[in-house]
């Protein structure tokens, strides 16, 4: 299968079925965690995170075997190409260690800069989101993407006030305080992973911001299905993120995610990460 536009949707139905398979891993594993550390970026990580990624390389690997896949735990085993794989084969590493249920596999393909085909699968939640040329969102009902009953994922006009604002639990600043406040926001709602970008995708939410470190595998392919589902990811120059940065260590700077575009006007974003 070809990774161009013309085969887009397919492969996002193929990511979608490898992102189904590593949720069931993690989900057998998520009950019997007994292992944790913490990594030099003081970021924590577990046996689940390098299971489920080993089992998405391989699967990536049978499909497209000469594609390289840059991943969070083996982020220097490849380096980006032309055309690459970005995935976390387990966003939200602290929740699935407290067993809330609020993780999700990530896994995208960049073409050029800028993400091709995606997966966000929340396998403890029941959701998935994929996008190619189109987003769409479903509910987990078994082991096959054919068992999904798939719907468009569409994001919704900002409101004048009360806006929806997703909020992480651990990973609050002042930056990003300082960004909210210039908004008229009525409802704060905490999730975590990259489900903030799909929830926001499917009309549920108004904007996410994010002025702390990230890396490109937690937001690509959110990113994307966000931009395919009517909204947009900018950053401090208000243009898209893009990825492949190998040379910043596939370190993000700060963005908004944005169910509605014209948000931007109202919206002042630091020129460095906090």
């Amino acid at each position: 299968m070809q990774l161009d536009e013309q085969h887009a949707d397919a492969v996002a139905l193929r990511l979608a079925q490898i992102a189904l398979e590593a949720g069931r891993l993690l989900q057998r594993m998520e009950r019997a965690i007994t292992d944790h550390r913490v990594k030099p970026d003081g970021t924590p990580t577990t046996g689940a995170d390098l299971a489920a990624e080993n089992l998405i390389i391989a699967r990536l690997q049978e499909a497209w075997s000469d594609i390289p896949v840059v991943a969070e735990e083996t982020a220097n085993a490849a380096s980006p190409d032309h055309c690459f794989f970005l995935v976390d084969p387990l966003d939200g590493t602290s929740d699935f260690i407290r067993g809330t249920g609020e993780y999700s596999v990530n896994i995208a393909v960049i073409k050029g800069t800028r993400p091709l085909a995606s997966v966000v699968s929340a396998p403890a939640v029941g959701r998935i989101w994929i996008a190619g040329t189109t987003a769409q969102s479903g509910r987990i009902a078994g082991e096959k993407v054919d068992s999904i009953a798939w719907e468009t994922a569409k994001v919704r006009p900002a409101p004048e006030r009360d806006l929806v604002a997703l909020v992480s639990r651990r990973h609050g600043d002042s930056a990003t305080e300082t960004c909210l406040s210039s908004l008229a926001i009525g409802t704060r709602r905490t999730a975590s992973s990259a489900l903030k970008f799909c929830l926001i995708a499917s009309g549920e939410a108004d904007i996410y911001v994010r002025c702390g470190p990230t890396m490109e595998w937690d937001t690509a392919a959110g990113d994307h299905i966000l931009e395919r589902a009517g909204g947009c990811v900018i950053g401090c120059e208000g243009l898209p993120l893009t990825y492949g940065h190998e040379d910043r260590g596939y370190r993000n700077g700060p963005f908004a995610a944005l169910g509605d575009a014209a948000l931007a006007q109202r919206l002042s974003l630091p020129s460095v990460a906090a």
